[in-house]
């Protein structure tokens, strides 16, 4: 007996070390340490009532700044939480949106100096959405010329990605030039599904279409 209790307590030694390891795989696997952010922010952009975003999202960046000081050199929780942050800007419609897109930008540049890469080129995506949105000099830092080298920095990347391709027609859209930005619709519409970001794929191609119904109208 006591030498099957000796072969049980040499079989969990053996075990420990694997369950440790894989934890720790786990911890720095950006797939895992963005997924719980990524699901959520899914949640409020999508199904959450639009006055309510605000605080949810301000709620999500303050967990996706934990998590970013956490790994401090991961490329991929920075750019989460400029996408976080970017969004809360979004939803908030009072003076401290401009506050927020700058803080939205930092976190996306030095997502940028870590990996560029990172994600396929989603922090040149999300930066070249800020510079085509937010207002020029002297109010902020808007740059139709920087969102363009973004833009295009992303889509080299991920050139058949539904947020790159959505982000960039939005753009042209807003340029005035409504045949390129139909083309990157439909090619955005035409992407394929992201595993498990279901809800977000199902709610940027109801964005994208409506936005192709604008256009057409």
């Amino acid at each position: 007996m006591k030498g099957v209790w000796n072969r049980r307590f040499l079989l969990a030694l053996s075990v420990f070390p694997l369950l440790a390891a894989a934890a720790e795989s786990a911890a720095t696997d950006p797939a895992a340490v963005i997924a719980p952010i990524q699901s959520r922010w899914a949640v409020v952009q999508y199904t959450v009532p639009k006055d309510q975003q605000a605080d949810q999202f301000a709620a999500l960046a303050k967990q996706a700044a934990g998590i970013t000081a956490m790994h401090p050199g991961m490329a991929e929780p920075l750019i989460w939480e400029g996408i976080v942050l970017a969004s809360e800007a979004g939803a908030d419609h009072g003076f401290g949106a401009l506050s927020l897109v700058k803080q939205a930008r930092s976190c996306l540049d030095r997502a940028v100096a870590i990996n560029g890469n990172a994600l396929a080129g989603s922090a040149y995506t999300t930066l070249g959405s800020l510079y085509s949105k937010v207002p020029g000099w002297p109010i902020g830092f808007g740059d139709k010329d920087k969102a363009e080298a973004y833009f295009r920095k992303a889509l080299a990347l991920n050139p058949a990605g539904i947020d790159d391709n959505y982000f960039y027609a939005q753009y042209l859209a807003d340029r005035g030039d409504k045949g390129a930005a139909m083309q990157r619709l439909q090619l955005a519409l035409r992407a394929p599904d992201r595993p498990g970001r279901a809800l977000a794929d199902r709610g940027r191609r109801d964005q994208i279409r409506a936005l192709m119904a604008k256009l057409r109208d």
